[in-house]
């Protein structure tokens, strides 16, 4: 069939191929096999800064800064920290691999899929998913998923199983700004991985990370996002079950950190960014895949479903991983 004939449905949609769980955090000692207890948030009241919006009206009046500094600015705010007799922060997910990437959860238009379904099966014959694998392996071995709770460890110890399979790795010895060829254990656990992507084996794995931080020391949940404005506390953390955690969303940003084919990545040395349709990092207030250079998700995949022009080999392992990722992707979310 002509590509000319081929429209980009208007409604498409894929669910997530990698599905973690929230992680739960306890406490314990450095690699102790028992002795782990729930790491509980805590209410604290502070007296916090100046606010910085302040910063103009009291500019011109150094009175004024006295005077507002005379001012208690009360706050309650949520803590979490490990008991003063543990010395190591342990974090738990479940990570399911899923197969069939070629049949997405939600398309209206048979032509587009079967064409979408033929690249996506093009691409894993010539290609497969091993490089995609390698980096989601190297960002569990990494510890990446720790976030701020990485920042400073002593030691970080990360344990994977799945089903009869075991892998151990030493999170310092693995980058966060570059990725490796993957060899070892982290091979082995990226063909695993690799396996469930391509849909040859069940894929669910447990994964365990022990930080060494000290006893006492502060620890870092998600923070919830305050929609109530009567809301009593600034700061309210995250927590399943009475036990502080990481969302699940903010644990796949993680592992999804793999994209270092953007536009300019060389020359702006950042290292990889999380896998978005219009690689948006929020952190940064950027988005580095601007649909002005033709490297955004809808106009690599648009240009390669509907009028055949193939992307390189790094767009085309983005476009896969965005894939993976999972959305709504129709005409209609432009």
């Amino acid at each position: 069939m002509a590509k000319s004939t081929i429209k980009t449905a208007s409604v498409l949609a894929f669910e997530r191929k990698l599905s973690n769980s929230d992680a739960v955090m306890l406490a314990g000692r450095w690699q102790a096999e028992e002795g782990w207890v729930p790491v509980a948030i805590q209410e604290k009241a502070v007296r916090g800064t100046i606010s910085n919006r302040l910063k103009n009206a009291i500019a011109s009046d150094p009175l004024k800064l006295d005077g507002e500094i005379q001012k208690a600015n009360l706050q309650r705010v949520d803590v979490a920290a490990l008991p003063h007799s543990c010395d190591t922060l342990k974090v738990c997910f479940t990570l399911r691999v899923l197969g069939d990437l070629a049949t997405p959860a939600v398309c209206n238009d048979q032509i587009y899929q079967a064409e979408l379904a033929g690249v996506i099966n093009g691409y894993s014959a010539q290609h497969g998913f091993s490089t995609l694998a390698a980096r989601y392996a190297e960002n569990i071995a990494n510890g990446r998923f720790l976030w701020r709770n990485r920042v400073g460890a002593e030691r970080i110890e990360v344990k994977v199983t799945c089903g009869e399979q075991r892998w151990s790795f030493n999170g310092y010895d693995y980058s966060l700004r570059a990725f490796s060829q993957p060899q070892g254990e982290l091979a082995e656990l990226a063909k695993a991985i690799e396996a469930g992507l391509a849909g040859k084996g069940f894929a669910l794995f447990n994964v365990e990370a022990q930080v060494l931080l000290g006893n006492g020391q502060e620890i870092f949940p998600s923070q919830e996002l305050v929609l109530d404005s009567g809301s009593k506390k600034s700061k309210v953390l995250y927590q399943v079950n009475d036990i502080a955690a990481i969302h699940s969303q903010k644990i796949g940003n993680a592992l999804r950190t793999i994209d270092t084919w953007y536009p300019e990545a060389a020359e702006l040395d950042l290292g990889p960014i999380a896998v978005e349709p219009y690689g948006s990092v929020t952190s940064r207030g950027k988005a580095y895949r601007q649909p002005a250079k033709k490297m955004d998700f809808y106009t690599l995949l648009d240009s390669w479903i509907t009028k055949g022009q193939v992307p390189e080999t790094e767009q085309q392992h983005f476009v896969m991983a965005t894939l993976i990722r999972g959305g709504v992707f129709g005409e209609k979310s432009e």
